[in-house]
């Protein structure tokens, strides 16, 4: 039995590792989990010693495949519980993250797969990211890329929004924006790097920040 301190651990570095492809640092972990380098660090030598995770001195940790078949297995939990809130007990997309961090610790397996059956298989939560399945086996997606690079006069659709935290969400709802929008890029200014897009016959300036966390693919 995992507890839940390493689940959210092991599911960090895997986060870590897809966004950025690069394995992540104990003072990264420190941060991103509001703790001290030193539990980071304690954390890393219990990961390690149960064979979780791999460490090289200056490049940080890396998931083995137990440790990754672990993650995905909280990964797929959270995804699932974040769609059932969503579509069965009518959460909005904007609080099903929080509660899903709770949920994901606590659910047998048995539920878990019952929930993943009567959700029809899902492969996407409220926030365009994929489920494994209970294998672990990622579903294929069409490949997104961040607003940031999408170019200026084409045409787009939002597929994916960062679920690191529930601000950005609510940020969305606030102006009207979701998943499947259908968004125009006017114009990018490099002096900050902000874009300015419009969607809904309206136009909305997106922070640096903001455009970073959102996720497109090219349309007619």
């Amino acid at each position: 039995m995992t507890s839940v301190s390493k689940e959210n651990y092991l599911k960090l570095i895997y986060a870590h590792k897809q966004r950025s492809n690069e394995s992540v640092t104990t003072s990264i972990l420190a941060q991103d989990l509001e703790v001290s380098n030193a539990a980071t660090s304690e954390m890393a030598k219990k990961l390690y010693s149960s064979g979780l995770v791999t460490y090289r001195k200056y490049k940080g940790l890396e998931l083995t495949q137990k440790g990754t078949k672990i993650a995905l297995d909280v990964v797929r939990r959270h995804r699932l519980w974040e769609l059932f809130l969503m579509k069965v007990l009518g959460l909005s997309w904007a609080e099903v993250h929080d509660e899903a961090e709770r949920l994901e610790h606590i659910s047998s397996e048995k539920l878990i797969d019952k929930i993943d059956e009567y959700l029809e298989y899902p492969i996407l939560d409220p926030h365009g990211e994929p489920i494994p399945n209970k294998d672990g086996v990622m579903p294929e997606v069409p490949k997104s890329i961040k607003l940031s690079e999408g170019k200026i006069g084409t045409r787009y659709e939002l597929t994916k929004v960062d679920d690191r935290g529930s601000d950005l969400v609510m940020y969305l709802n606030k102006v009207g924006m979701g998943l499947n929008k259908r968004i125009y890029i006017v114009e990018k200014y490099s002096f900050d790097n902000s874009v300015v897009i419009k969607f809904d016959g309206k136009e909305l300036s997106l922070s640096e920040k903001v455009a970073q966390h959102l996720f497109i693919i090219k349309t007619n």
